[in-house]
């Protein structure tokens, strides 16, 4: 048995817009999060900023979880442009997701965030995120989010 071994990557934050609420649908409650232009990411592998026009498409199903599917991209500190593809799971006990909902601040202890954020990154010094697989824990507050990325080796 091999057991994966896990590099941490960098930490992002960026500001959200409120909501835009979808509403009901097939399976479950859909909204868009606007991600605000000019968050950071910070790390020992790479630095940056969140670019523009980034948002996450969410589906809250009928069983309470929230699918996440982002989709933004990072400029780097060296003018690299790196698209990024984020997709995983929020969920936790009925209040403390009521107050997530609600703009409240959150112990992210108190609920589980996890994401697979798949990179697609130029050929040259950051080819390497297109090579591996990461995984993220997350945390939600009321007007931003903060990501934790990890490369599993």
């Amino acid at each position: 048995m091999i057991k994966p071994e896990l590099e941490f990557v960098y930490e992002a934050s960026g500001e959200l817009e409120p909501p835009r609420e979808i509403g009901p649908v097939v399976d479950g409650t859909r909204r868009i999060i606007p991600i605000k232009p000019g968050g950071y990411v910070k790390g020992p592998r790479i630095s940056g900023r969140l670019m523009g026009n980034s948002a996450d498409w969410q589906l809250t199903r009928p069983d309470g979880v929230t699918v996440a599917d982002a989709i933004y991209a990072i400029e780097t500190d060296d003018g690299a442009l790196i698209q990024i593809r984020n997709k995983g799971l929020r969920h936790g006990p009925a209040e403390v997701m009521d107050r997530l909902r609600r703009g409240e601040d959150v112990d992210p202890a108190e609920y589980y965030f996890r994401t697979v954020p798949e990179f697609i990154a130029p050929t040259g010094p950051y080819d390497w995120l297109n090579r591996s697989i990461f995984i993220c824990s997350g945390a939600r507050y009321a007007s931003s989010i903060k990501l934790w990325v990890w490369r599993v080796l």
